[in-house]
């Protein structure tokens, strides 16, 4: 089982969103999975672009990722 499910929540580590936070929702293979955040649009993302949070939230129909994750993380990038 990937680490890379539905629901967790990511940094992308590569590519102009690099630093931003995002969630998985959905798994396309061993490879690539669908990310979206605030501040990163909805595409196809490479696993090992990402970095794995241990966070987890609960994926439902209506539910606003972007909302999430900006209560949860403030504007959705890291700062350095």
């Amino acid at each position: 089982m990937s680490v890379f499910e539905p629901g967790r929540v990511c940094v992308k580590l590569a590519g102009r969103e690099a630093g931003k936070y995002c969630v998985v929702l959905e798994i396309v293979d061993e490879n690539f999975v669908v990310v979206q955040g605030p501040k990163v649009r909805k595409r196809r993302c490479n696993i090992a672009h990402l970095h794995a949070l241990p966070e987890k939230i609960e994926l439902k129909e209506g539910k606003d990722i972007n909302r999430i994750i900006l209560e949860k993380f403030g504007e959705g990038v890291i700062k350095s």
